[in-house]
């Protein structure tokens, strides 16, 4: 473990200092950030300035949702997307092998090699939007430690479900287009699960689990997510990472590297 988190500081320091190079691509992340975060603002907005309200989720705790969302995006950013979005260039160029080659695990190289500030913004809107709304309803911050957890396991949970549509890669090459159909529909994790159709709501939490990464985390906060939730957050969250490090032993099985 000592050896890993040596290798994840070498990892994050060579990363920044590459990445720092460019330092207008923060002002613009920051500029893009705030148009996104307004557009989302706008959007709820429409529903909520005729006096409706999505059922049992006032205008505020549907900001604490959005500010999860947002955060969560954020880490998406800074972690995941520059990391698993290259396993596909690393099998098509075939850079993979040298990377199997390392001393070290594979998916542990694949998934914390790089890092990119850019994501940073999201992050810093996620958290104030969150503190602004629980202000506003007057959450202890007691609560907001409870609530790391179940965004934790969120993180995780879209870690492992990213990160096995990228070994799928190892088959199909080129699949840059099921990862934004994923992307795509994690956008269903601005708005509370209340505000979709019960079909919707069962295919969000049951076949890809958008609730756990927004509304779970948001009703933790809120203090009314039953225990079971929270424990099924967790169980989901190893479940998935277990399931994607053995998908990712079986794929390589198939593997036949750039020289052969």
């Amino acid at each position: 473990m000592q050896r890993y988190w040596q290798v994840l500081q070498l990892f994050l320091s060579t990363a920044l200092a590459a990445e720092l190079e460019y330092r207008v691509n923060f002002l613009i992340a920051s500029l893009t950030s705030m148009g996104s975060l307004a557009g989302s603002l706008f959007s709820l907005s429409l529903f909520y300035r005729t006096g409706y309200t999505f059922a049992g989720w006032s205008w505020e705790e549907a900001l604490v949702v959005l500010g999860v969302f947002t955060l969560l995006q954020g880490c998406s950013t800074t972690f995941l997307a520059p990391n698993l979005n290259q396993i596909v260039k690393q099998v098509q160029q075939g850079t993979l092998d040298f990377v199997l080659l390392k001393p070290i695990s594979s998916q542990f190289w694949l998934s914390t090699r790089t890092i990119s500030p850019w994501g940073l913004p999201d992050l810093i809107f996620g958290l104030v939007l969150i503190g602004y709304a629980g202000n506003q309803l007057g959450i202890p911050l007691s609560a907001y430690g409870l609530t790391a957890i179940p965004i934790g396991f969120g993180l995780l949970s879209l870690y492992s479900l990213w990160f096995m549509l990228g070994a799928t890669s190892i088959w199909f090459v080129k699949i840059y287009n099921v990862t934004e159909v994923l992307r795509g529909l994690l956008e269903a994790g601005r708005f509370p699960m209340a505000a979709y159709p019960i079909a919707y709501r069962f295919f969000f939490t049951f076949v890809v689990p958008v609730a756990f990464f927004t509304t779970v985390p948001a009703e933790t906060l809120l203090a009314r997510t039953p225990l079971g939730w929270l424990w099924g957050s967790g169980i989901l969250a190893i479940g998935l990472l277990i399931v994607s490090r053995s998908f990712w032993r079986f794929a390589l099985r198939f593997y036949t590297s750039a020289s052969s």
